[in-house]
């Protein structure tokens, strides 16, 4: 289904010319042609020898190879300076940026300060050439290397330099590097994988560590050769420093975590979703409706799980249960549960335990990371029983999600499907060179007809990718928002909700408007809104 919407390897090729050069190059060596996903799925586990690119974010493409004679390998393909005169025309650049910088105004915002870097850029690259790229008589630059340069310059300035490709890439759980020739990670599908990154030699590699340490405000050095901190995108770094304690050179692990969660508004300024589908669930979570967020390995499900939390009411107990711990929840009452897999048999704790649990202690939410086996079944009695649940599960469609629910091991009775209110279908997408997530569909479920023979469901929202918006399908046709909640609601006429979920989302579109994005400050204006509506935000609509 993702194809439909992606670029092909051939116009990821004509774009990025340090990646037609790999795969020619790799072809020539192997006779073998990699195959091209835009998504990943947990399936391709069973793969023994594994030969996929997929993107992360033009220019930025990753490579898992193995064969009988080689072992697997994470191989980063980005653009690279390739000979002594790229590296003299690149210092060149640099040196003109660091004489220009001290006379402009830098901003502190990450977006603006990325705008700033791109007009020194072309302004330093004019110079160097002189007023032109292409001129005689001056130092040569061609468009490739301009681009190469410019993607360096950020990765290294505003990204975390050579680790930037593992810090996009979402299929990454841990990095270990140890000297400066052996950065290894963890995968989520390949699991442990060694990579083609290297810093050269440890002199290098703890100038590094030590620039990076500074960014973070917590400077390692010999004095203070041990230290933890927080990458720009949430994930925990420990870098340990000296080489007198670490024997190898200088090492770092890095575990992807973002401490906090992206806010809904945030997910509806880059389109991951609409106004509408975040009215929509925000009205749905406050009547205590059960939703599920679904999608493939990597598609975004915990990100976008965690921005709709803060629409359950401020004053609800929740309980969550989870392998990882990864939801997050800003209300004051919240129970936060992990499994313990490991010791001896009868002192380990399931998820299948934590839920059993759960239904005793009477929350108004039960929130499971992530449903996976026969948990399903207690989600499903926790639901019909009055609790509603929210999770992630991983299938690509409504059909594929009853399947897995009423198949073994979860064995849901197909009658009880409509226990589960709302399913959300989001992917990982590749649309002109970049890397994006969509919400493909929202889909209802009505109920088990046995005059049909099957589960009857509706879509309410669904993604375009011409355009790139989501189409509100279910605008007066809505069977939650009319039979399951108007009526609730008090609503005469079950028609008048649509013109609340409006209301919600012009709420969500003025926070947009007004930059408040921050998750706590998103959960602060929800809180107030229901504790005193419209007069309760800092701000008028």
């Amino acid at each position: 289904m993702a194809e439909k919407f992606s670029d092909s390897l051939e116009v990821a090729m004509a774009r990025n010319p340090h990646l037609r050069r790999y795969i020619n190059s790799f072809v020539k060596q192997t006779g073998k042609f990699p195959e091209f996903h835009v998504q990943l799925s947990r399936s391709m586990k069973e793969i023994k020898y594994p030969n996929i690119i997929y993107p992360v974010g033009d220019p930025i493409f990753i490579h898992i190879y193995g064969d009988p004679k080689t072992e697997r390998k994470y191989i980063v393909i980005e653009p690279r300076i390739t000979s002594p005169q790229e590296e003299e025309k690149y210092e060149l650049i640099k040196d003109k940026i660091l004489e220009m910088a001290p006379t402009k105004r830098i901003p502190e915002d990450k977006e603006e300060f990325e705008m700033f870097l791109d007009s020194l850029f072309d302004e330093a690259l004019s110079k160097v050439s002189k007023g032109g790229l292409f001129r005689r008589n001056t130092v040569n630059i061609t468009r490739e290397e301009a681009e190469k340069f410019r993607y360096l310059l950020k990765r290294d300035i505003v990204g975390i330099g050579p680790l930037e490709p593992l810090i996009r890439d979402p299929y990454i759980e841990d990095i270990h590097i140890i000297g400066a020739n052996y950065v290894s990670l963890v995968h989520k599908i390949f699991e442990s994988l060694p990579t083609n990154i290297t810093f050269g030699d440890n002199i290098r590699l703890a100038d590094y560590f030590k620039n990076l340490s500074e960014r973070m405000g917590r400077p390692v050095s010999d004095k203070n050769p041990i230290v933890d901190g927080t990458l720009p995108d949430g994930s925990r770094i420990n870098i340990i420093y000296s080489p007198d304690v670490s024997i190898k050179g200088p090492s770092a692990t890095i575990r992807k975590f973002s401490a906090t969660p992206l806010s809904v508004v945030q997910l509806v300024n880059w389109n991951t979703f609409s106004a509408e589908i975040a009215a929509y669930l925000w009205i749905a979570l406050e009547y205590g409706m059960s939703i599920f967020v679904c999608g493939e390995t990597a598609s975004g499900k915990t990100t976008t799980l965690n921005s709709i939390i803060p629409f359950i009411k401020p004053n609800a107990k929740i309980y969550t249960a989870e392998d990882t711990p990864e939801v997050v929840v800003p209300h004051p009452t919240w129970q936060r549960l992990t499994t313990r897999e490991r010791g001896p048999e009868e002192s380990r704790v399931t998820l299948f335990d934590l839920l059993k649990a759960a239904l005793r202690s009477r929350p108004n939410y039960i929130i499971v990371g992530e449903i996976r086996g026969a948990e399903g079944a207690i989600a499903f009695q926790a639901m019909q029983t009055g609790h509603p649940v929210l999770s992630t599960f991983h299938a690509g469609d409504i059909k594929k999600m009853i399947q897995r629910f009423t198949g073994s091991p979860i064995n849901v009775p197909v009658t009880f499907i409509d226990n589960l209110n709302i399913a959300i279908f989001q992917q990982a997408v590749y649309v002109r060179g970049k890397f994006l997530r969509r919400v493909v569909s929202v889909v209802e479920i009505e109920g088990y007809y046995e005059e049909l023979g099957g589960v009857a469901t509706r879509n309410v929202f669904e993604w375009d990718s011409v355009s790139d918006r989501h189409i509100f399908r279910g605008m007066n046709n809505s069977y939650i928002l009319e039979r399951k909640i108007a009526e609730v609601a008090g609503y005469e006429d079950p028609k008048d909700i649509y013109n609340e979920l409006f209301l919600r989302a012009r709420i969500i579109k003025r926070m947009i408007e007004l930059g408040i994005m921050d998750y706590y400050s998103v959960y602060r204006e929800i809180k107030n809104f229901y504790e005193k509506g419209i007069e309760g935000l800092s701000f008028r609509l």
